[in-house]
């Protein structure tokens, strides 16, 4: 078992608490049971994991991953056991929850990802500009997976999204959203504009003038989350003059970035249920049709 802090196992996952470390190593931190149980389900085996046993026999959802960490040791994957100081050691939380693993840059790159989410056509895609605050960026890509978003561009100036605070917040989106960094904004246009070509650019600001709602959310269009102290940066207003907002009551000026994409988000899932929810029942009454259509022929 591990016990000391200095281990060197331990010195590498606590590496990757830094954007540097994590660049020298290929690998970022995931903590906790949760989000270990989100890469195994993704099909993503961890680098290397440390775990506490004393810890996670205590939980039900502990003693579950208990039982993952042995599968996973058994198809080759480096699982030691630690204290809870060693372990504490390599997380980047003050109360650890018993396991830390490091995970592959690669095994989460954006292609990579898409490639295990085909199905469905989604239309929507989200930039983010200027998001600084490591929780607000994983909550906004928490709820971009949760409302079936297509992709999320990290432009620059944002936190980095595989920083140990981003990836809790996220809650196990990194494994199945396609998020593409390393972006300059004429990448970002060219993105935008390339097949199948956005429809429509939204910049979602406080200052906005035009209701999230009264949009077409189904169309192909790109949202851009822009930072809510400053609005949105030069190179963002230059993708579109089209900002939209959300009426408040009550003398509300904003919302956090995180809030205000998770309102604008849901409700382009809602739009997008209505519209097949209306295409199914019109293939059903064409079915219908066709069906009665073809006993008439039998008559």
């Amino acid at each position: 078992m591990i016990s000391s802090p200095s281990n060197k196992n331990v010195q590498e996952l606590r590496s990757l608490h830094t954007l540097k470390g994590r660049e020298a190593a290929g690998a970022f931190l995931i903590e906790g049971p949760h989000i270990f149980d989100a890469a195994l389900d993704a099909h993503v085996s961890p680098r290397l994991v440390l775990y506490d046993p004393g810890t996670l026999e205590r939980t039900a959802l502990g003693r579950r991953t208990l039982g993952r960490i042995e599968e996973a040791r058994a198809h080759g994957v480096e699982a030691l056991e630690a204290t809870g100081a060693a372990i504490e050691r390599a997380s980047d939380t003050r109360t650890p929850q018993g396991v830390v693993a490091s995970v592959a840059l690669a095994d989460i790159a954006a292609d990579k990802v898409r490639a295990r989410r085909r199905g469905r056509s989604r239309p929507l895609l989200v930039v983010l500009d200027a998001i600084t605050d490591p929780g607000n960026m994983g909550t906004i890509l928490r709820s971009a997976l949760a409302a079936d978003t297509d992709e999320v561009l990290i432009a620059p100036g944002c936190v980095d999204p595989l920083s140990p605070k981003v990836v809790r917040a996220g809650a196990g989106a990194h494994f199945y959203l396609p998020v593409r960094t390393g972006l300059g904004w004429d990448d970002i246009s060219t993105w935008l504009h390339g097949a199948p070509a956005v429809r429509q650019i939204l910049l979602a600001e406080a200052e906005g003038t035009r209701p999230y709602d009264n949009f077409d959310l189904t169309r192909r269009t790109a949202l851009v989350i822009c930072n809510e102290a400053h609005g949105a940066s030069p190179e963002a207003a230059k993708l579109s003059k089209i900002r939209v907002s959300i009426p408040m009551w009550n003398k509300v000026e904003s919302l956090n970035a995180a809030m205000a994409a998770s309102v604008i988000l849901f409700e382009a899932a809602r739009q997008r249920r209505v519209r097949e929810a209306e295409q199914a029942e019109q293939a059903e009454q064409a079915e219908q049709a066709d069906a009665e259509s073809g006993a008439d022929d039998v008559e």
